[in-house]
């Protein structure tokens, strides 16, 4: 496997990389001569590298100095994978335990631009289920919960983070296949605004009547707001 995965690799991707964690572990400004004999590479192709990230700006230089330094957006790359990091810590066990609850497919899933991503799972012991999401993405509007997103941005914006408290809850049918029903709930932060979607999502025939409204959705509504007590958010 390990070399099946290595015969996909491309070189030039791979120095790229190498160059970024050099910078990363020098914790210093480098010069270019310092980053080629590191990367044993030419002179010539380090600064074209160099020019790339420079345009993007995850590498930039240091006035006339001629050293380079990582960019504020390879930092705030990281921030990013760190909340993440965070969010799911604090969300799992909540996760976990509303799957035993409900026996149902219980996904958390975060916003990324104008689409929802499926982050992480945690599946029922149901015979009847559904094909796993995780990694996916769908735009927002396609989705319970991306729409769960659409409208805490829509609160946010007006200030009615009250609204929000309520756990305002949307369903779809068939958004993620034939016959699969989605449910869906705001997770939010500190600042009162929606970092995550909390999801339970099955099939139609158990997403029905009295269960939907007097067992899952109360469920759901109670694990969303544990959550959301765990990023700091307060419910006044």
């Amino acid at each position: 496997m390990a070399r099946e995965k290595a015969s996909y690799s491309i070189q030039s991707v791979e120095r790229a990389l190498c160059l970024l964690e050099i910078l990363g572990e020098e914790g210093d400004e480098l010069r270019i001569v310092r980053l080629s004999e590191r990367l044993d590479m030419d002179r010539a192709r380090v600064f074209r590298l160099l020019a790339t990230f420079e345009q993007r700006g995850y590498v930039e230089r240091v006035g006339t100095s001629g050293r380079y330094r990582l960019g504020l957006p390879v930092f705030e790359m990281g921030q990013k994978i760190l909340q993440r990091m965070s969010l799911l810590r604090k969300a799992k066990p909540v996760m976990e335990r509303l799957a035993r609850q409900c026996d149902e497919a219980v996904y958390l899933a975060i916003p990324h631009g104008e689409e929802i991503l499926m982050l992480d799972m945690v599946d029922t012991t149901q015979k009847v289920g559904t094909v796993s999401l995780v990694g996916q993405r769908f735009p927002l509007a396609d989705t319970a919960a991306g729409r769960v997103v659409i409208e805490g941005r829509r609160v946010c914006a007006r200030g009615g983070y009250g609204e929000l408290a309520a756990w305002r809850e949307v369903r779809d049918r068939g958004a993620l296949g034939e016959g699969v029903s989605s449910l869906a709930v705001p997770v939010l932060d500190a600042r009162g605004e929606v970092q995550a979607s909390l999801c339970l999502i099955g099939p139609d025939f158990r997403f029905e009547g009295a269960r939907l409204g007097e067992e899952l959705l109360p469920l759901l509504r109670e694990a969303a707001a544990v959550i959301s007590s765990r990023l700091g958010f307060i419910n006044h």
